[in-house]
């Protein structure tokens, strides 16, 4: 699945050790999402499905669980900024809605909704890996490392991978005619 989060904050608001995920540890994302739990106006996780990004393309099963997030508030903002260069349909919420690149480094909002939305992905590959160990789940976080790939060329695809994922096609295509 592909996850996405939007957080609802005070204007002004500060979260202490609130960045960048991708500048945070493991760990600190984790008490970072407990925190921002916890402080938030409002906040929502929401996802577009395995089935739904081989359907649509990466990029619209994105938009569509931005899309899903945002009908979940309960509190309406005065304004969404997304990180990025453009915006889902939000329907009602358009006229409030604006893209801003590098958002999660320059909006503690986008910030703290990038680390939901990370550590609660993070936690569906921790799972994966419980359930396919052999597939590295946990270390590789579903990302097309070098050893994703390996383990994709010596399994083949689990169900939960996407079909629409390159290095998938590859190994289903290596499975299907038998050639190793």
């Amino acid at each position: 699945s592909v996850v996405a989060a939007v957080v609802v904050l005070e204007l002004g608001q500060e979260i202490p050790g609130v960045r960048d995920s991708k500048q945070l540890s493991e760990s600190a994302r984790e008490t970072a999402f407990d925190l921002i739990r916890e402080v938030a106006l409002d906040y929502a996780i929401a996802e577009a499905s395995r089935e739904e990004i081989d359907e649509l393309n990466i990029l619209q099963a994105t938009m569509l669980a931005m899309r899903r997030a945002v009908q979940m508030l309960e509190v309406v903002p005065d304004q969404i900024l997304i990180d990025g260069n453009r915006c889902p349909d939000l329907g009602d919420y358009n006229r409030i809605a604006k893209p801003l690149i590098g958002g999660d480094r320059l909006c503690i909002a986008i910030s703290a909704a990038s680390i939901l939305a990370k550590v609660t992905r993070d936690r569906q590959m921790r799972d994966l890996d419980a359930r396919y160990p052999e597939y590295g789940f946990a270390r590789h976080k579903g990302y097309p490392t070098a050893l994703h790939r390996e383990i994709l060329e010596q399994h083949g695809p689990c169900p939960e991978h996407r079909r629409s994922f390159k290095p998938v096609k590859a190994a289903a295509a290596l499975r299907e005619t038998g050639s190793y």
